[in-house]
């Protein structure tokens, strides 16, 4: 704990955690959650894009009584953003899904639990009731009817249907970290632990002797492969056949919620809405899939006008107070974090991801009064500058 609580002492930004995580992981297990696709120019260009937007701040206004309340598809928040899917978080923090999970509800934002998670999705509804769960489907509708039967008696009201991962992308940069699925015990990953101990004992280890081998415990209706088998590379060898018509009978199984993610495509948008999802997450998969593809954030202005009345989420980049308002002055509904949340929570636990909340949250209410706004739906385009901004139209 007091190594936990001196490294929290140096978090000043969400920046200052990827630098504590990188000496703190192994490296294939830092470079699985750091690395992007190929050339990273996705990855690059979420951060590019918000570079571009400047912001054009109003004074002399009474901003004493403002408020980051935000609400999205009829649910209610305290802040404008959530944590994203990711999968294993459980390898990178001990209970890594939990420990996530745990810091949504104190602080009332959503966390989306991913289907390629290790902790059973009833282990993590019994603390935090009002996640939302992001599924890769099975083939077979059958077997899709099972796993949202199986959702649905968990208590989760939203699923979030990931679609921009249907073709495994190129994995050259995780085979150059040296990470590979199923992960085999040989003498690197031995020389990995020695020299992190820190997570070998407390993550690695901790989790062996007191919760047994890891499984991949939510992407269908019963337990899935164990981390350290073959079976793992072929449950989570792609979703090819995932398609229009395939959504179009989830979207008859499924009763509650619906939000598609992985979004980019402004006729896509379109599609959701006609599918009848009450919402998008306009995503590039964090840069890990198409290498190339545009940065959410370009497509946002686009996406709005497909929309209507559905929700337009976003992720991808967000690391900053002013990430969060110049997306929402475009138009964004609601933003979603994920690389900073498993670093803090590889970091610090629990405490790190409540840290990394906390300085959102001070740089939001900070940044928000600075812009002379009181609430967040007062945000608009008037507020920003955007002449350098390349927005795909």
């Amino acid at each position: 704990m007091i190594g936990r609580g001196r490294a929290l002492a140096r978090v000043y930004a969400l920046e200052d955690f990827e630098p504590l995580a990188r000496r703190h992981l192994p490296r294939p297990i830092f470079g699985y959650v750091a690395g992007a696709a190929e050339t990273n120019a996705s990855l690059a260009d979420n951060r590019a894009a918000f570079a571009e937007i400047g912001l054009l701040p109003r004074v002399g206004v009474d901003v004493s009584g403002r408020s980051l309340s935000t609400r999205v598809m009829g649910l209610d928040y305290d802040l404008p953003f959530g944590i994203a899917p990711m999968g294993v978080s459980a390898l990178t923090a001990y209970r890594g899904d939990l420990v996530l999970a745990r810091a949504a509800p104190g602080a009332r934002i959503p966390m989306i639990v991913s289907a390629a998670s290790l902790i059973p999705l009833e282990e993590i509804t019994a603390e935090a009731p009002d996640v939302w769960y992001q599924a890769y489907f099975p083939q077979h509708l059958s077997d899709i009817s099972a796993l949202l039967d199986r959702v649905a008696r968990a208590g989760v009201e939203t699923l979030v249907v990931t679609l921009d991962s249907a073709v495994v992308p190129s994995r050259e940069n995780n085979l150059r970290s040296g990470y590979r699925t199923p992960i085999r015990p040989n003498s690197a990953l031995l020389w990995q632990g020695i020299t992190h101990p820190r997570w070998a004992l407390g993550t690695f280890l901790r989790t062996y002797i007191q919760n047994g081998p890891p499984h991949f415990e939510n992407a269908t209706a019963t337990r899935g492969a164990p981390l350290l088998s073959r079976q793992a590379v072929r449950d989570f060898s792609g979703r090819e056949f995932l398609s229009w018509e395939l959504l179009a009978e989830v979207r008859k199984l499924w009763k509650g919620r619906l939000v598609l993610k992985g979004i980019l495509h402004p006729d896509d948008v379109a599609r959701a809405k006609a599918l009848g999802a009450q919402g998008v997450i306009l995503s590039n998969h964090g840069g890990r899939q198409l290498d190339g593809a545009v940065a959410p954030l370009r497509v946002l202005g686009a996406a709005l006008e497909r929309a209507g009345d559905m929700a337009v989420m976003i992720d991808g980049g967000i690391l900053r107070g002013t990430d969060i308002l110049k997306a929402m002055a475009l138009g964004a509904a609601f933003t979603f974090l994920g690389r900073p949340m498993n670093y803090a929570a590889a970091v610090a636990g629990e405490a790190g991801v409540a840290h990394t909340i906390e300085l959102m949250r001070t740089q939001l209410r900070a940044d928000l009064g600075m812009l002379g706004v009181l609430r967040l739906e007062d945000l608009s385009p008037s507020l920003i500058h955007t002449d350098g901004f390349r927005a795909i139209l």
